[in-house]
C-alpha cells in the first residue's frame, strides 16, 4: 500500500512540475496581446478534394453566383484595407490574393473558360488599369527647371506611370461553380472552379470609373487552397474560431446570387432580365437547383 502511495504521490508531484514547467514556457513565449499561446496556422496544407469518377455524375448544372461586398453579411471579404499591416492577424481576401499573384504563388486566367494563363506582369495591370501618361518638368542636374532658349518656356515631357492597386477597388466577387449528383451516394454536391475580383477603376480621361473583372484564379488547384487555408477570415461570432478562407468557400459561409446558369446562348441574366425579372429569374434558378435531389426520389 506505501509503494502505491509513494508512487501516486510521484506522479502528481511529475505532473505538477511538467504543467508548472509548461507555464513558465507558454508565459516566456507568448504574445503581449495574448495571455496564452496560439499555434501558427502558417504552412498548413488544405485537405484535398475527393476524387470524383465521370460516370458517377448523373446530373450536372454550371452557374456564376456573385458575392457583393455591399452586403453586410460579406464584409469580411472586404476587411480589413490596409494590405501593409494586417489587423489581428487577419488579411482581406483581395491583398492575399494579389499578394500571391505578385509572388507567382498561383496561376491566374484570362477568363473562366482558364485556358490562356496570364503571366504576373499582366495580371497585375489588370489590377491597375493602363499606364496613364502625365507631364514632367525637365530639370538640370541640380534638379533646376530647364528653359526653351528661343521661346524662354519651361520644357516639360510626357512619361508614362503605371497605374496604383487600390484593395478598396475591389466591390464583388464572381464564382463559377458546378452542382452535380453523385450515383455513389445520391446526393447533391458543388465544387468551386473558379474566381474573380469586380473592380472599379477611373477612365484614362480622368472623368468617371468602370467597372471591369480580373483575372480567374482556379479554386480546384491546391497552390491557391494553400493559400487560402493560412489566412484566416473575420468571425463575428467567435474572435478565436480561426476559420480559414478556404473554410469559407467549403462552407459556403457567404451571401450570393445567381447571375448566369449554362444555357444555349451562353448569355448571362443581365443579357435579356433586368430589376425585379432578373432577381426573380435568379432565385427561380437556385429553387430548381436545390429540387433537383428531392425530385429523384419517390414516395
Amino acid at each position: 500500500m506505501k509503494r502505491v502511495l509513494i508512487y501516486v504521490l510521484a506522479l502528481v508531484a511529475y505532473c505538477t512540475a511538467a504543467n508548472a514547467q509548461s507555464i513558465i514556457d507558454a508565459d516566456d513565449q507568448r504574445n503581449p496581446n495574448d495571455f496564452y499561446v496560439k499555434v501558427s496556422s502558417t504552412g498548413k496544407k488544405a485537405m484535398p478534394y475527393p476524387a470524383v469518377r465521370q460516370s458517377d455524375v448523373v446530373w450536372e448544372k454550371v452557374v456564376w453566383r456573385d458575392i457583393d461586398f455591399n452586403e453586410k453579411f460579406n464584409q469580411f471579404f472586404y476587411f480589413p484595407t490596409n494590405a501593409e499591416q494586417s489587423t489581428q492577424g487577419r488579411v482581406s481576401l483581395v491583398n492575399l490574393i494579389v499578394s500571391a499573384v505578385r509572388n507567382g504563388e498561383i496561376p491566374v486566367y484570362d477568363d473562366d473558360d482558364m485556358v490562356k494563363e496570364l503571366d504576373v506582369v499582366d495580371a497585375i495591370k489588370r489590377l491597375t488599369g493602363e499606364p496613364k501618361p502625365s507631364e514632367e518638368i525637365v530639370t538640370d542636374p541640380d534638379g533646376n527647371p530647364m528653359y526653351d532658349d528661343e521661346t524662354g518656356e519651361m520644357l516639360t515631357r510626357t512619361i508614362t506611370k503605371p497605374g496604383n492597386f487600390d484593395s478598396t477597388s475591389a466591390k464583388k466577387i464572381r464564382i463559377k461553380e458546378k452542382w452535380y449528383i453523385d450515383k455513389q451516394d445520391s446526393r447533391q454536391k458543388v465544387r468551386i472552379l473558379a474566381l474573380a475580383f469586380e473592380f472599379e477603376k477611373e477612365l484614362l480621361s480622368g472623368e468617371g470609373t468602370t467597372k471591369d473583372w480580373s483575372f480567374w484564379i482556379p479554386m480546384d488547384d491546391m497552390r491557391v487552397r494553400n493559400v487560402l487555408v493560412n489566412a484566416n477570415a473575420y468571425d463575428e461570432n467567435n474572435d478565436v474560431r480561426g476559420r480559414s478562407y478556404d473554410d469559407i468557400f467549403i462552407q459556403r459561409y457567404f451571401d450570393s446570387y445567381i447571375v448566369r446558369e449554362s444555357n444555349t446562348q451562353n448569355r448571362a441574366l443581365e443579357a435579356y432580365l433586368t430589376g425585379e425579372d432578373a432577381i426573380l429569374q435568379s432565385q427561380a434558378i437556385e429553387d430548381e437547383i436545390f429540387d433537383i435531389e428531392s425530385d429523384m426520389w419517390e414516395y
